[in-house]
Order: structure tokens, then C-alpha cells, then sequence
């Protein structure tokens, strides 16, 4: 009989092939990669601790766990994001984040989605996201979730009609996208509010997450006219501060965009959603607590 040891090494052999797709369940439930990589840290733990040798399906069972305490942690987060300074955004992920890489692009969670998804209720979210992203028949949903099967049918379907609108009418090429986002780039940076105005729909929104730890407007920035007289603001702030650094091109969420550093020395990530060749909204992430996980993989 193997001693504690083997029992990790086993435990570990078993889970660490399944900790990508658990983590993006859980980011996809919390819009957090540390609580996500906290909750499968935990549901490691447990499954440790479980009689393996009696589970049928581990995949199943560790996302049901995951799900679980992915549920439970999104209560309390719900309640700290109503004291929550200016727009919330989730934590960005740029394409290179290793969690991500292995299942790049599985699935069109995109930005505007998972704000889509904060509308929801907890069971409702779950529900959508393990049947309708994840694939997970309704049966085990049900048993994740505790409800009948018919309880989360509805569930599903009314976080279905909360989020049709949010969902992609159609993917932007990837090559396309980031020409966008160069465009834009070079436009905020250098003032060329003309250059703007030919790439911003008339609708255009500006998300600005700060947190209430950097400067960001604390409400939304609708329409084009004050997008761009906000454009313009902080480009006469780049000429007296610094203009920033680019430090790489990528998709965010789902999204093109680009990651720079500011004047003050800080990261920041810029995503764009993009219909028709014009950009629709812009997500800015400032907060540096949102941050952190990518400061490490940047020079």
C-alpha cells in the first residue's frame, strides 16, 4: 500500500491533465483567475482526500466540484462588487496565459459575455456555462446544482435570453482585428482624433476599470462624441505625463487589443469588440490588483 507520498503523486497524475479546463470553469464563473486557481486548488485538495478509486468519471466529478465551490465563492464576490469603485470588468487574460493555452479559443466567452453572465444569478450562470459552453448534459448539471432537471432547464434558458445579445453575431479574423487595434492605438496615442472617429461606431461605449486604485472614469462612457472628447483628454494627458509603451498586441478575453505601460509604470490592458469594421466598445482594465498575474509575464 502506497504511503501519503504515492497517494499525492497519484492524486496529482490524475488531476493535473484536467486543471486547465477546471480553471477556465471556474474563471468563467468568478471573471478571477485567483479565485478560479484558488478553487481548484481546493477541489485538488479534496480530491486528494476522495476515494478515487470509486469515481466512474473524475473529469465530472472534479468539475462538479468546482463548480460548487465556484458557486459559493461567487456569493460573497457579488456582494464586494456592490461597493465596487467605478465599472467592474474581469481580470484580463491575455492569450498567452498558460492556464488558457492548451484550450485557446475553445469558445466565444468573450468579454462582453462574461459582463453579460454578472446579470445573472449564481445557479443561472452555472447552469448556462457548464450546459451551454461546457457541454455538460443537463442530467449532471442537475446533480452540480442540486435541482431537478427541469429546474435547470429553466435556469439555462433564462440566462440564455439575458445573454443572446452578448454573444458574437459573428468572429472579426484575427489578422483584421488587431489591424483595428493598431489603428486605434496609434490614434489615442497620438491625438488623431480624425483617425478615431473613422474606426468608433456612433454607439460606441468606454468601460474603465480602475478600481477606484488608479484614474478611470467611474461611470460608463457612452457615444461617440464623449468617447472621443474623453479620447482627447487623455491625450493631452499623454502629452504633459508621457505617452505609453506598447508592449504587445494580443487578444483579451476573446477580443482584440493590445498591453501597455502607462506613464506611471504600470500595465494596462486595452480590448476592443468590433462589428462591422468599427469598434462598439472599448474595455479598459487599469486596476493593478487585475494586473498582477500579467505584470510577471511582461519585461
Amino acid at each position: 500500500m502506497g504511503g501519503p507520498d504515492q497517494a499525492g503523486v497519484g492524486a496529482a497524475a490524475s488531476f493535473d491533465p484536467l486543471r486547465p479546463r477546471l480553471v477556465r470553469v471556474a474563471y468563467r464563473m468568478l471573471g478571477s483567475m485567483a479565485d478560479a486557481e484558488d478553487v481548484v486548488q481546493e477541489a485538488f485538495i479534496r480530491w486528494m482526500a476522495a476515494d478515487r478509486a470509486s469515481v466512474d468519471q473524475p473529469e465530472a466529478y472534479l468539475r462538479r466540484t468546482v463548480a460548487r465551490l465556484a458557486l459559493d465563492v461567487l456569493k460573497s464576490a457579488r456582494r464586494r462588487r456592490e461597493t465596487y469603485v467605478g465599472p467592474w470588468l474581469p481580470e484580463p487574460v491575455v492569450e498567452s496565459s498558460e492556464a488558457f493555452a492548451a484550450e485557446e479559443e475553445a469558445d466565444d466567452v468573450t468579454l462582453p459575455l462574461l459582463l453579460a453572465l454578472e446579470r445573472l444569478s449564481p445557479l443561472e450562470r452555472a447552469a448556462f456555462l457548464l450546459h451551454d459552453v461546457f457541454g455538460v448534459s443537463f442530467e449532471e448539471v442537475a446533480g452540480t446544482l442540486g435541482r431537478d432537471e427541469a429546474a435547470v432547464r429553466q435556469l439555462a434558458s433564462r440566462a440564455r435570453g439575458h445573454v443572446r445579445a452578448s454573444r458574437p453575431r459573428f468572429d472579426v479574423p484575427r489578422e483584421k482585428g488587431l489591424e483595428i487595434a493598431e489603428a486605434f492605438f496609434t490614434a489615442s496615442r497620438s491625438g488623431d482624433m480624425a483617425g478615431l472617429q473613422a474606426i468608433l461606431a456612433a454607439d460606441v461605449v468606454l468601460h474603465a476599470d480602475g478600481g477606484g486604485k488608479r484614474p478611470a472614469a467611474l461611470r460608463l462612457i457612452e457615444g461617440l462624441h464623449d468617447v472621443l472628447a474623453t479620447q482627447a483628454a487623455v491625450a493631452r494627458a499623454f502629452d504633459k505625463y508621457g505617452v505609453s509603451k506598447l508592449v504587445r498586441y494580443a487578444r483579451i478575453n476573446g477580443l482584440p487589443g493590445f498591453v501597455t505601460r502607462e506613464a506611471d509604470g504600470l500595465l494596462q490592458t486595452t480590448a476592443l469588440q468590433i462589428e462591422d469594421g468599427r469598434i462598439t466598445a472599448i474595455y479598459v482594465v487599469r486596476n493593478p490588483d487585475k494586473l498582477a498575474r500579467l505584470e510577471g509575464t511582461v519585461h
